[in-house]
């Protein structure tokens, strides 16, 4: 825990660092989607009212198998969509399918059920992390640093999330063609910056760019539970 304050004492250049930690509430929100699915809209509509929330990092990732239709998602990525496709597999589950939230990595709710996500998210604000995250910024570099605070929390995943927070798309064709729709948290990239084993202390500096905000997450290895998550804006 000492690298994390001095952490907070660093100054780069003379600009006084931006420091965030995770909370034990900080929720992650996965929601994939489209701009070609009929069924997406009202879950997208759940997705930006979570993005308004300071307890929750809501994310929309575009997947790419509804292009086909007719109407190409400019949003989409084939690495969301394997993102998807290794949560399946990680259930035991045969078939992806849109709209689909996944909550702290391991709640997943079918459609636009509000309820459902809101509990979901109220079930994992009320887990404690076992990770405690800290992210310094300086400018476009910023620092992570991850220390286990249960043992046997190993082997985790240690990643970084670009999102655009808001965009209006008017769609020309497939099955939403004349419909005008606001996206939120729409994500741009998601890497991966370590594999961590829950020992010692993880430490990472990565330089960011471009101005989409963004948020590092710990996960479980094997697409398990999310453990922690800051924002990195």
């Amino acid at each position: 825990m000492r690298d994390f304050a001095r952490a907070l004492a660093v100054a780069t250049l003379g600009v006084m660092p931006f420091a965030a930690m995770a909370q034990d509430n900080l929720v992650v929100v996965e929601l994939f989607t489209s701009q070609g699915c009929s069924s997406c809209p009202p879950a997208d509509e759940i997705l930006a009212a979570l993005a308004s929330r300071n307890d929750v990092v809501a994310l929309a990732l575009h997947v790419d198998y509804w292009d086909y239709i007719g109407w190409k998602d400019d949003f989409a990525d084939p690495r969301f969509t394997r993102r998807q496709q290794q949560y399946a597999i990680a259930a035991g589950e045969r078939t992806v399918y849109t709209p689909q939230f996944i909550i702290g990595g391991a709640s997943t709710v079918v459609g636009a059920h509000s309820m459902e996500v809101l509990t979901a998210v109220e079930d994992h604000k009320a887990e404690a992390s076992p990770v405690a995250l800290q992210v310094v910024r300086t400018g476009n570099t910023i620092e992570i640093m991850a220390e286990a605070t249960t043992r046997g929390a190993g082997p985790m995943v240690v990643q970084l999330v670009r999102f655009v927070p808001a965009q209006t798309v008017e769609i020309g064709r497939g099955e939403n063609a004349g419909r005008t729709i606001d996206y939120h948290n729409i994500v741009t990239d998601w890497q991966v910056v370590g594999d961590w084993n829950g020992n010692g202390t993880f430490s990472k500096t990565v330089q960011l760019q471009g101005n989409a905000k963004g948020a590092v997450i710990v996960q479980q290895g094997g697409f398990g539970p999310i453990l922690a998550a800051v924002r990195a804006d």
